[in-house]
C-alpha cells in the first residue's frame, strides 16, 4: 500500500518551475498552485498580464491533488437550504455557477489539450436509510422544477443497474455531473499557464507581505517579488503556514481532514458487481462516503472517516482502516480486495458551508469550497483573474458577508465535538 495520493502518483510531475530565486516585478502574484490559483494564472497570462505563482510545496500538493475525483454539480448544501439562506434569485444563480464551472473545465481541457479522462458520468445521491427517501425525493422535486431539469429519481429496484449494493433505498441522479483524473488536470493547467507566460515557483511559501508604493513586496524563503495585485488561493492550507500573512483567512476557514482509499484495479466481473453504472456516488449520511471508479478501474472510496485537521501517514492509515470497513460494509464482495493507495487531505470549510470570493486588505481571494472545490474552483479562479484586471461582474460570490469564527485562529479544536454531533444525527435519522 502506498500512503500517497493516487492522482499524484499517476501523473508526470510538473517540471517547468522557475529554477532560480524568487525575484522581479509582476502585475499579479498568485499564492497557491491548485485549481483556483492555476486557473487565475492561466487566464491572466493568456490576456497578456505578467503573473507569478508561488506554491508552498509542489503544484497540486494540496486539495487539488488529494480529492475524490468528482465534479458534482450542486452545492455542499441542498438547494432548499440555499434558498433559505440567500433567497431564490441568489440561490438559483449560485447553483448555476457550479454547472457553468464544469462547462468551463470542459472548455479549458479542449483549449489546452489536457488529457485527463474527463467524462460526464452523472452523480448519484444515494439514500443510505429508508427514512432519508422522503427528504431526498422532496429535494429532487424542487431541483427538477426550479433549477436543474437534468435530474431524475431512481427507485431502489432500479439501483441494481447503477451500484452493486443493497445498502441504498433510492437516489437522485444529477445528469450534468462529471469526473476526471485530478492530477492530470492540475498538471495540464500548470503546463498551460507556463506556456502562456506565467512564472511558477515551487517550494516558495509566502512568509511576508509589505506595502511598496501602489503594490506589495511578497517574501518567501527563496527571495522577494513585487506585485501590483495579489490573489490568494490557499484554501484549507491557509493555516498550514502560520508564518504567512493570512490571518484573515485562518479565522474564517475550518480545515477538516478527508480521507480516501483506492483498491487494486478491479476485473470486469468485479466492476459489474460493484459499479455497473460507472458514475460518481455520494451517500446521504452526514458522515457519508463518496465513491467512483478510477480511469484504470480502481474503486476510489472516501469520506470523513474521522473529524481531524491532520493528514499524515499515521492519521491516514487509521482513517484508511475505517474506510475499508465502510467499503466492505457496502460492498461485502470486496472484502479480500487489496488496497493499493491510502491518502488524506484537508477540506476548507466555512461556518455556513458556502464558499467565498472577494477582496480584503489588498488581497483578492477565493476559497471555502466546503468539499465542492474541484467543480467550482475553475470558475472562481477565472473570476479572480477578472477582478485583478478590474472586471467585477463574473464573481458569483460577490458581496457575501464573511464573519470570523469565534475562538478560532486556524486550529479547529472543536472538530471532535462536531464529529460526535454528526454521528449522533446519523444514528437517529
Amino acid at each position: 500500500m502506498k500512503y500517497m495520493s493516487y492522482w499524484q502518483d499517476t501523473v508526470t510531475p510538473f517540471a517547468e518551475a522557475q529554477p532560480g530565486p524568487v525575484a522581479g516585478k509582476v502585475d499579479v502574484a498568485v499564492i497557491g498552485g491548485g485549481f483556483t490559483g492555476l486557473n487565475a494564472a492561466r487566464k491572466l497570462a493568456r490576456e497578456g498580464v505578467s503573473v507569478a505563482l508561488l506554491e508552498a510545496q509542489q503544484i497540486g500538493t494540496g486539495g487539488s491533488g488529494r480529492n475524490g475525483g468528482h465534479l458534482n454539480n450542486g452545492m455542499a448544501h441542498g438547494y432548499a437550504e440555499a434558498k433559505k439562506h440567500f433567497g431564490s434569485e441568489r440561490a438559483h444563480a449560485l447553483y448555476k455557477a457550479y454547472d457553468r464551472s464544469i462547462d468551463m473545465i470542459e472548455d479549458v481541457i479542449a483549449e489546452e489539450g489536457i488529457a485527463c479522462d474527463f467524462r460526464r458520468s452523472g452523480k448519484l445521491k444515494l439514500a443510505s436509510k429508508a427514512s432519508h427517501i422522503d427528504g431526498l425525493r422532496s429535494s429532487f422535486e424542487l431541483l427538477n422544477r426550479e433549477v436543474d431539469p437534468d435530474t431524475s429519481w431512481i427507485d431502489k429496484a432500479d439501483l441494481k443497474e447503477e451500484i452493486g449494493s443493497d445498502a441504498f433505498h433510492g437516489a437522485i441522479l444529477y445528469g450534468k455531473s462529471a469526473m476526471m483524473h485530478m492530477g492530470r488536470y492540475v498538471h495540464g493547467l500548470a503546463m498551460a499557464a507556463h506556456r502562456h507566460g506565467a512564472l511558477i515557483w515551487e517550494d516558495a511559501p509566502l512568509t511576508g507581505r509589505t506595502r511598496n508604493g501602489s503594490g506589495w513586496d511578497l517574501s518567501t524563503p527563496k527571495g522577494t517579488i513585487r506585485a501590483e495585485r495579489v490573489i490568494v488561493a490557499t484554501g484549507a492550507y491557509s493555516a498550514s503556514y502560520p508564518q504567512a500573512p493570512l490571518a484573515y483567512f485562518r479565522r474564517r476557514i475550518i480545515s477538516v481532514g478527508s480521507f480516501i482509499v483506492a483498491t487494486r484495479p478491479l476485473s470486469e466481473a468485479e466492476i459489474a458487481a460493484t459499479m455497473p453504472g460507472n458514475r460518481t456516488c455520494v451517500t446521504s449520511l452526514n458522515i457519508g462516503n463518496y465513491i467512483r471508479l478510477s480511469p484504470d478501474n480502481r474503486l476510489i472510496f472516501g469520506g470523513r472517516a474521522r473529524f481531524s485537521a491532520v493528514s499524515d501517514q499515521r492519521s491516514d492509515a487509521t482513517s484508511g482502516k475505517i474506510l475499508r470497513r465502510s467499503m466492505t460494509g457496502i460492498f461485502p464482495h470486496l472484502a479480500d480486495v487489496d488496497i493499493d493507495y491510502c491518502w488524506g487531505g484537508l477540506v476548507g470549510m466555512t461556518k455556513d458551508r458556502f464558499p467565498r470570493a472577494g477582496e480584503t486588505d489588498g488581497m483578492i481571494y477565493g476559497m471555502g469550497y466546503s468539499g465542492h472545490g474541484a467543480q467550482l474552483s475553475t470558475l472562481i479562479g477565472q473570476s479572480l483573474a477578472d477582478m485583478a484586471m478590474g472586471r467585477t461582474d463574473s464573481n458569483p460570490l460577490a458581496d457575501l458577508d464573511w464573519p470570523s469564527i469565534p475562538l478560532h485562529n486556524g486550529k479547529p479544536w472543536f472538530l471532535p465535538l462536531v464529529g460526535m454531533w454528526f454521528g449522533l444525527k446519523d444514528r437517529l435519522s
